[in-house]
């Protein structure tokens, strides 16, 4: 069984290859390929942005008349996302690039633009160095001055590494914390200190008021107010209210209560008189001995005997009202 996919190919014995016909093609016939765009570019007619990598289906052609070293140069033509313009660009061998040519700018390239600008010095240098030799003399001694200072950057940086090898960096933080922990500690001193100061300051100026207080008592009422709350006005305003509104309302439905009895004008006391009693038959009674300290004791008459207290009394009491016949009411 043959293979598929067959690479060699058999040529008879007799094969002659200048007898195949060749085809008369132009030199600068155009190939359709894919490829990438090379790098970063903008379209010169609407502005649109391509980027390095985008893929396209361009045209090749062969540069005529330009070749590097015997290498051929060649020319592609793609066309603008956006709004179709023709852009072309060719190879740079010599620079191992590509070049733009028409149709769009290319972007991000100072680097190369440095790089040539370093070459074309470095040409001029020694196109001068050939025809003088004042100059290669010249140009000499920058250089080694320029390496001295080099060396001396160098040495400078050997230097500064071998001190940042040599520090301890545990033993520099832990002596940073000491010192924060120090000065935290001095701060705390500080503020005792002068809340110290202050306290002794309030109680002098305390002792103070208190001896002035002293020397001149000031008035203090025998009954200090209570506390007041809060509320308390609400209730001292409400309860007198609520009050005033019973109170009214009774009188409204009971009546208006007075102090004095409506009977006490019914009753009328009669003044004692003397002439009074001595037409009734009734006789001046006797003053009663009185068993008090402070007393004075009356004489009786000879022949009589004091009364009882309680009789005395009695009598004392009829003999201070009058009969009901004198009443207003007959």
């Amino acid at each position: 069984m043959s293979e598929r996919k067959v690479l060699n190919k058999y040529y008879p014995p007799d094969f002659d290859p200048s007898k195949i016909p060749k085809l008369k093609l132009p030199k600068d016939r155009q190939y359709v390929v894919r490829l990438m765009a090379p790098f970063n570019m903008r379209c010169k007619t609407c502005g649109e942005y391509i980027y390095k990598g985008k893929k396209f289906n361009a045209r090749k052609e062969t540069v005529q008349n330009e070749m590097y070293l015997g290498l051929p140069i060649f020319r592609f033509y793609i066309k603008c996302t956006r709004c179709l313009a023709e852009i072309t660009f060719k190879t740079d061998p010599e620079n191992t690039d590509y070049t733009m040519e028409h149709g769009a700018t290319r972007n991000f390239q100072a680097e190369k633009l440095l790089e040539e600008e370093e070459k074309r010095m470095q040409k001029e240098r020694e196109e001068e160095e050939l025809n003088n030799p004042m100059k290669v003399l010249e140009n000499r001694t920058k250089d080694s001055k320029l390496e001295m200072e080099v060396l001396e950057n160098l040495q400078e940086l050997k230097e500064l590494n071998q001190r940042q090898a040599n520090v301890d960096f545990e033993s520099m933080l832990k002596q940073y914390k000491e010192y924060e922990e120090e000065q935290k500690r001095q701060e705390k001193e500080e503020d005792e200190q002068e809340l110290k100061a202050m306290l002794e300051e309030a109680e002098n100026r305390r002792l103070l008021q208190d001896s002035d207080s002293d020397e001149e008592p000031a008035r203090v009422s025998p009954h200090p107010a209570a506390k007041l709350k809060a509320t308390d006005f609400l209730q001292e305003d409400t309860e007198p209210q609520s009050k005033k509104l019973r109170a009214e309302n009774w009188e409204k439905s009971v009546g208006k209560l007075n102090s004095k009895p409506q009977l006490a004008g019914l009753v009328t006391v009669k003044k004692q008189n003397p002439g009074s009693t001595v037409a009734n038959g009734r006789g001046k009674l006797p003053a009663l001995p009185s068993t008090g300290a402070g007393s004075r004791s009356v004489p009786l008459p000879a022949g009589t005997q004091p009364a009882p207290a309680a009789q005395g009394s009695s009598l004392s009491l009829l003999g201070a009202y009058s009969d009901s016949e004198d009443s207003p009411s007959d």
